[in-house]
């Protein structure tokens, strides 16, 4: 088989383009910024024909960078940040778009959840939160009726992309059971579902599904003008970005687990049906008949990046060191087995209203290289406290990693000792783009199933192996994080 496959992975912040090979190779990478702005106080916006501009340029230097003809890519997938909402008039006009980190409907968010919380959970395997779509179109609908006049569709954050390369308008499966806006496992609109978050009335601009490796259309003319695409190459609905960077770094079967520590804590296990009493924060779905339930929080290597910016660029920048390998040499000082600092890592959110994140238990005689390894443990802290909800019998024992924290040996350690799991490391740090990529190779007739184009194209560069002595120190350390928590909560709900 001969051709490529282009993935775009669109966050809140930049989208890349990245170009793979049929056995999943990177062979270029480009990326343009996604200009945020914020009107008021919790808003964050950008406007969707910006996304889609910044989408169509990344396209156009990756394949500028890749320099191959652009009629041998084989197909287009997209990938993009879950829930938000973004919306377009009825000529398909970018008209708002409101980003997964918008805070404006968390007080609505608190009453939905009180009201209806345990039966949006049991229908749609989601709990309310102030950026979950049909939460938001429920805001707009009481706050903004002046742009729900003139909408005349709702969008996720890949669709815009699909939209503009395609002029499609719709989304896919794996969004629209990941932002809560379908019964679960049916995959449909369900009346009373809508009727719990009051948007029954709004069923009319809901994008229609389709599962994420269906061509769902081709690359127009103007498209390919903007992208350097050819014209007629197929797109396909595309992927919850977080479900594209579990494809892209190899899982897909029922059973496995994926952790990926990026910017947000994603931890993911794999199932043959959905759990009789929910317990995640949300499910979504890989094809017709993979469950998959998340928990995710803003809690993961954001943390090291704020970390760095504020007390080691400097140093950093006047030594020529890297930042972040100077985070792992300063880590690597510190004794595994000595008495640490606590960290929790809660600097832009928290398991309850009002947390906030710090160091404990500090001593005069810790120091930096104490601060940074306390700041890896308590990252990966958050995130063994997301798999004891996803799997509190602690029957999973192996998992794939990707993100930030697979870039640090240590750090990948900490996190195979703290959960006691063997981790499998992807080979590519553009994971979400090749799940894209691996859903078009599906839709282009390239694979048959996920199964297959995992074995293709998602290969390991290592297995890390948990270390159980290391793992009883952490076992005590993780309690007294634990404690912490709990004894700051009354505090934290002050705030």
């Amino acid at each position: 088989m001969s051709g490529y496959l282009i993935g775009v992975d669109a966050g809140n912040t930049v989208v890349k383009a990245a170009l793979f090979d049929l056995l999943g190779n990177t062979l270029a990478v480009a990326s343009r910024d996604s200009v945020s702005f914020q009107p008021a106080p919790g808003c964050v916006e950008r406007r969707p024909d910006d996304l889609w501009q910044a989408a169509a340029g990344a396209i156009h230097d990756c394949l500028a960078k890749a320099g191959i003809d652009a009629a041998q890519v084989r197909a287009v997938g997209a990938a993009g940040h879950g829930n938000g909402l973004y919306l377009m008039d009825r000529e398909g006009r970018g008209l708002l778009g409101i980003q997964s980190m918008d805070s404006r409907a968390v007080l609505l968010a608190a009453q939905l959840a009180q009201r209806h919380g345990d039966e949006i959970h049991r229908r749609a395997q989601s709990r309310p939160w102030a950026a979950m779509t049909p939460v938001l179109l429920s805001w707009i609908a009481a706050e903004r009726p002046d742009i729900l006049a003139q909408t005349g569709s709702v969008l996720l954050c890949k669709d815009v992309i699909v939209h503009g390369l395609t002029g499609r308008v719709g989304s896919d499966v794996s969004d629209l059971s990941g932002c809560g806006l379908l019964a679960m496992p049916a995959l449909e609109y369900d009346d009373g579902l809508l009727d719990l978050y009051g948007i029954r009335a709004l069923r009319g601009v809901l994008p229609e599904p389709a599962q994420s490796h269906d061509v769902v259309g081709h690359v127009t003319a103007d498209a390919a003008a903007l992208s350097g695409l050819k014209a007629g190459t197929p797109v396909v609905a595309g992927l919850f970005d977080v479900l594209a960077s579990t494809l892209g770094a190899g899982t897909t079967k029922a059973g496995e687990a994926s952790i990926v520590a990026g910017s947000w804590s994603i931890n993911q296990v794999f199932a043959t049906a959905l759990p009789e009493n929910p317990r995640a924060i949300l499910a979504s779905v890989l094809g017709r008949d993979v469950w998959v339930s998340c928990e995710a929080s803003p809690t993961s290597a954001a943390n090291l990046e704020w970390f760095v910016k504020n007390h080691l660029a400097e140093e950093a920048k006047a030594t020529g060191e890297a930042p972040f390998a100077l985070c792992n040499r300063l880590a690597a000082q510190s004794d595994p087995q000595g008495e640490l600092p606590c960290f929790h890592p809660y600097l832009y959110a928290g398991p309850v209203p009002g947390a906030r994140g710090g160091f404990n238990n500090i001593g005069s005689w810790h120091t930096r290289a104490d601060m940074v390894r306390a700041l890896y443990e308590g990252v990966a802290f958050g995130h063994r406290a997301h798999f004891e909800i996803l799997d509190p019998d602690r029957t999973i024992t192996q998992a794939t990693l990707s993100g930030g924290g697979a870039k640090s040996p240590l750090w990948a350690q900490i996190f195979a000792d703290t959960l006691q799991m063997r981790l499998r490391l992807s080979d590519c740090e553009e994971t979400g783009a090749r799940g894209a990529a691996m859903a078009a190779a599906l839709g282009a007739g390239i694979f048959p199933d996920y199964d297959t184009a995992a074995a293709e194209m998602a290969a390991f560069t290592t297995e890390l192996v948990p270390d159980p002595e290391a793992g009883a120190i952490l076992d005590r350390r993780y309690a007294r994080w634990c404690a912490y928590g709990d004894a700051l909560g009354p505090v934290w709900a002050q705030q």
